[in-house]
């Protein structure tokens, strides 16, 4: 962070540089990423005090906190141009006219100085009070000459404990807004601020029903700027408690986030209504630049993280033998042998949760880097785990397990009648590889495609390599040829070459929740495509199965057993359903398909897919995801094929879909 003077800042703005300062011995600070038409205030954030006036000041550290606004300047911290405060309001308070901002001797019925302050004293205080206007009114008319309009938020907190009554966690203060030219404004800020959720509370904002916006700070900009609206909010200091000053973490991070959306959806709002752009986006309300703080929690996350793919070590590497073996003789459970984890898991969580992921300031990306990192402490659980007792337990906690709905949805398909085609032609594992090479050039796909005997699956994509494997011992028909070249090219694999192009690595490591979504929207292009077939999903209905049944067995024979007889399966298709769900010690991620492509469905019909090809995505984080791409930080995907919803021209297919719920 730069120091600056007033002077300096005031050239930078009208050059419409962007910076980030303290000015005026750090009285405040400015931060301007990038100039959009809101500009977001924590006037009363500070705690400074000037160390001639300590000797003089009556109050605690405790009671001093107590009538601030601390952690206001976190509420605002996902915004490009911030003004915030960092001198206490009792040396001098920003909302207040400047020859008012100094108190006498008195404020709020206790005792401040032990007398009254020196006219030396005063006049210093109140020029950092003029200084910050100055650098404000700077502001507002560079945005207004960009923009034609400006929106400004004002924010602020309150205790709440003293008022007698219930007070809504958001106040909006409009008894100096023209509520005639600006009212339907605060109408919209007012119903995105009752949209906020925090954990345990109730939330419900209002309009002048404890405050009225009667500050010096909106007085200021009305007079000088006829086109900048001035929204004062009071925040309920329901993110701490406001006796002890302690912060409630989870709240604080939940009102950032919804601070963010509230306050960017209102600013494109007015922009839209009263400015000169008609298509403003809440997206062009935020900076278009990634973040040095951001650059430097995703370098090292994926310095750490890059070369843990689950497939790579969950895969037995004596498959084949065990197979042969438990073909001769069904009644003895395989024993499987894994790869070794090449890492320490203990110093791995511990570097993860290490990482400053605290000073991303951005609310929605720092929570989708929490998620990321929450994430990947389970897989490494998961992957230390491999072949213990442990295991199962955590890919429970990783993958899930499948629901009621899940089991009555896969025992609804198998009992449908599948259509077999008895003269398509069936291929080999090499004859598939030359189809899928030719798909991937037809696509230009830059990518390997290789037979291997490491693999359960008929075939995968190796994400670190780049590489589609294919199972030497697997056959195709040529309907299955069509639908996995969607499945593993047009989704995995896109999806991994679109990772690694993004100037944010994570997407390459897997989002939060990626395999439900990745495999969900895999099975969605097969449908997409026209290839996805009653057998296919019954395929998907028996892995559900099949996760049940190991989750109640805990024995892989009688699984085997009781699929091949309830099920009429053939016995090498049954021992390899059996081992994806008991490798490891109890995998239940197969159970995912199903439900990943029911979910994948749903979303398509209320929204575009497209952004889900970014990288590894998931639904919890689709949002920011979709955000990132709208602002421009991430390179937006293009689709291979339309991934909108529309009919598969097969009446009874879409029938059967719809019916999975």
């Amino acid at each position: 962070m730069l120091t600056l003077s007033e002077q300096a800042c005031i050239a930078k703005i009208i050059k419409g540089e962007s910076f980030h300062a303290e000015v005026e011995g750090g009285a405040f600070i400015v931060k301007i990423d990038e100039y959009t038409p809101v500009v977001c205030a924590a006037i009363h954030n500070g705690h400074r005090l000037r160390k001639d006036l300590e000797k003089s000041f009556m109050l605690s550290k405790d009671e001093r906190f107590f009538e601030e606004d601390p952690y206001t300047d976190e509420l605002i911290s996902s915004f490009p141009i911030q003004l915030i405060g960092n001198d206490s309001r009792f040396e001098y308070d920003l909302n207040r006219a400047k020859t008012l901002s100094t108190y006498f001797k008195t404020a709020w019925n206790k005792q401040v100085w032990q007398k009254p302050l020196s006219a030396k004293q005063r006049v210093i205080s109140q020029a950092k009070h003029e200084s910050f206007y100055n650098v404000l009114e700077a502001i507002i008319a560079k945005v207004e000459s960009l923009f034609s309009r400006a929106i400004v938020f004002d924010i602020h907190s309150y205790n709440y404990k003293r008022i007698e009554k219930d007070t809504p966690t958001f106040n909006i203060g409009s008894g100096q807004i023209d509520v005639e030219r600006w009212g339907s404004v605060v109408k919209h800020f007012e119903k995105q601020l009752n949209k906020i959720e925090l954990p345990n509370l109730a939330v419900r904002a209002a309009t002048d029903e404890v405050f009225h916006g009667r500050g010096y700070l909106i007085s200021h900009v009305n007079a000088h700027f006829d086109n900048t609206l001035v929204l004062p909010t009071e925040v309920k200091k329901v993110f701490m408690d406001e006796t002890s000053g302690d912060v409630y973490p989870l709240v604080l991070e939940e009102l950032k986030a919804g601070f963010k959306s509230a306050i960017s959806e209102t600013a494109a709002y007015f922009i839209r209504r009263f400015g000169s752009k008609k298509r403003m986006q809440k997206a062009d309300m935020l900076s278009s630049s990634i973040s040095p703080e951001v650059l430097e929690v995703d370098k090292a996350l994926f310095s750490l993280c890059r070369h843990i793919e689950t497939l790579n070590f969950i895969n037995p590497v004596n498959l084949q033998a065990q197979r042969k073996k438990f073909m001769k003789n069904s009644y003895v459970a395989p024993s499987f042998n894994y790869k070794q984890l090449d890492l320490n898991p203990y110093k791995f969580r511990e570097k993860l949760y290490k990482l400053p992921v605290d000073n991303i300031l951005d609310a929605d990306i720092q929570q989708l880097y929490r998620h990321i990192i929450d994430n990947l402490a389970n897989k490494i659980d998961l992957l230390a785990t491999i072949g213990t007792d442990e295991f199962m337990y955590n890919s429970l906690k990783y993958y899930g397990e499948p629901s009621e709905d899940d089991i009555a949805n896969a025992r609804f398909l198998l009992h449908l009648k599948p259509q077999i085609d008895e003269n398509e032609k069936v291929l080999n594992a090499d004859e598939a590889i030359a189809c899928f090479r030719a798909q991937a050039q037809e696509w230009g796909l830059n990518c390997r495609i290789e037979k291997s005997a490491k693999i359960v699956a008929k075939a995968m994509v190796n994400n670190d390599k780049v590489l589609l494997l294919v199972n030497r011992d697997a056959s195709f028909t040529e309907k299955e040829i069509h639908a996995f070249a969607f499945h593993e090219l047009g989704i995995h694999m896109v999806t991994t070459l679109n990772a690694k192009k993004q100037p944010l690595k994570v997407f390459g490591l897997g989002l939060s929740g990626n395999t439900h979504t990745q495999e969900g929207l895999a099975i969605y292009s097969e449908y997409c495509s026209g290839s996805l077939t009653i057998s296919r999903l019954q395929t998907l209905a028996l892995r559900v199965i099949a996760v049940n049944y190991m989750l109640k067995h805990r024995d892989f024979v009688k699984t085997f057993h009781t699929l091949v007889s309830e099920f009429e399966l053939d016995r090498d298709f049954a021992f390899t359903l059996t081992t994806r769900v008991y490798r490891g010690g109890g995998f239940t991620k197969d159970y995912l398909y199903l439900s990943g492509f029911r979910d994948i469905v749903e979303l398509a019909k209320t929204q575009p897919l497209d952004n889900l090809l970014v990288g590894k995505t998931g639904l919890l984080d689709f949002a920011i995801t979709n955000e990132v791409v709208e602002r421009g930080l991430v390179n937006k995907p293009t689709p291979l094929f339309d991934l909108s919803y529309r009919s598969s021209g097969n009446d009874v297919l879409d029938f059967i879909v719809q019916s999975v719920r």
